[in-house]
């Protein structure tokens, strides 16, 4: 059963016809809208428990038709982990990372990705163009392989390294450019009319956010259908915080939460280097003004401005959050902190949502006895640059200092 009834603009909610490819409405992004009576008539939480564990095991609050129409690489569920020692760190009851890095890509970029290309090639859609700040490259180029459509990528030079090469290997034309996101975006813009591809970027078609709701949806059923009380997401673009937060309204609509209307804050996390939603949650704002000179280690993090920076903020006031930036200087140490004491393979995107939980529990503006999950949106064996180190070395032909090994 398909339960799709219509597009709608997140900006003043004009409705948009779903069975034709669109993009945007008055330059902002849209919302994939269900017929959810019909759904709650259909199905139970207790029958998704039965059905393998993937993302698409959610198929009535999907967006695909048939399932002749999936392009998968196996996007099992991610675990969600609970981190004791990381939790004594910052004297709390609680604490758990769903670990987004153990998706077919190595990021959270494969769940968005994996609909929006299933989506893309259903609607007849055999070539696509995106702007890429790091994973959503390479994931684009994989899914699109295969699903065996052409595809074009287009990053910024200092891109990470492991980023680049990805894209190339699973057969994208990948290009770099020298200026930031926006910039490689507008390249995709404007060869729209000469190269025939379709904008793939993020949030210019309706159908990433609904692959990244599943990790909201993941979460609920995790938790026994009871949501945490703080949720800390790394945002640059905001597809998954934006995903998130449509789910939990969405199973609230459906009357599957234990506690109605109980939703976790959603804490948007960004560096000091690149910080436009932060900004702009501090000025009360609710558009972001373009952040000048962007610049940090944490690459998914630098996107200078969203088009969906209305749909984050209005998610994170709704949810009673807020949008912090954290010590660009910090990021690299609060990584390899919860690496070495939970062994979780963490991206710096992550590594600073550890730093704005440190200043939040300083600032009591988290409890110790609250229950709280941070995303780690990608794998650290990703970022070769950040993860850079001298190690020790040992002469094989001088004896060993056994007691030195220990300092």
């Amino acid at each position: 059963m398909h339960y799709v009834t219509h597009l709608e603009s997140a900006l003043d909610g004009t409705r948009l016809d779903h069975n034709v490819p669109q993009t945007l409405h008055r330059d902002r992004p849209l919302w994939v809208r269900y017929d959810l009576e019909a759904i709650a008539r259909t199905v139970s939480p207790d029958q998704w428990k039965n059905r393998p564990q993937t993302l698409w095991r959610y198929r009535e609050l999907l967006p695909y038709r048939n399932e002749a129409d999936v392009v998968s690489l196996g996007e099992n569920c991610s675990p969600l982990l609970a981190c004791p020692r990381l939790a004594e760190t910052f004297q709390m009851d609680q604490l758990w990372v769903k670990d987004e890095s153990q998706l077919p890509t190595g990021s959270f970029k494969s769940r968005g990705l994996a609909m929006a290309i299933t989506m893309a090639r259903a609607l007849g859609i055999r070539r696509v163009a995106l702007p890429t700040a790091g994973n959503a490259g390479g994931a684009a180029a994989a899914y699109a392989a295969r699903a065996g459509m052409e595809c074009f990528v287009f990053m910024p030079e200092d891109t990470p390294v492991i980023n680049q090469y990805e894209c190339v290997l699973f057969g994208a034309r990948t290009f770099r450019v020298n200026g930031l996101i926006n910039d490689c975006g507008r390249i995709v813009r404007e060869g729209q009319a000469a190269m025939g591809w379709f904008d793939l970027s993020t949030l210019k078609e309706p159908y990433r956010i609904e692959g990244k709701k599943t990790m909201g949806l993941e979460l609920a059923e995790q938790m026994n259908w009871e949501l945490p009380d703080v949720i800390l997401y790394p945002t640059g673009g905001g597809t998954g915080l934006i995903g998130m937060w449509k789910a939990f309204q969405e199973l609230h609509a459906l009357g599957w939460l234990k506690i109605p209307g109980k939703f976790p804050r959603m804490i948007s996390v960004q560096s000091s280097g690149c910080a436009p939603i932060a900004t702009a949650f501090a000025r009360g704002e609710r558009f972001a003004t373009p952040f000048p000179n962007a610049q940090t280690l944490a690459s998914g993090l630098r996107v200078p401005v969203a088009i969906g920076d209305f749909m984050i903020l209005d998610a994170v006031r709704a949810s009673g959050g807020q949008a912090v930036a954290v010590d660009e200087r910090q990021i690299r140490d609060w990584m390899q902190l919860a690496m070495a004491r939970e062994g979780i393979s963490l991206c710096p995107e992550t590594g600073a949502c550890l730093g704005a939980l440190k200043e939040l529990r300083s600032q009591g503006a988290i409890r110790a006895d609250e229950r709280v999950v941070i995303f780690n949106t990608g794998a650290a064996q990703k970022y070769v640059e950040v993860m850079h180190t001298e190690l020790r070395r040992i002469d094989q032909h001088q004896p060993i200092d056994w007691e030195g090994l220990q300092g």
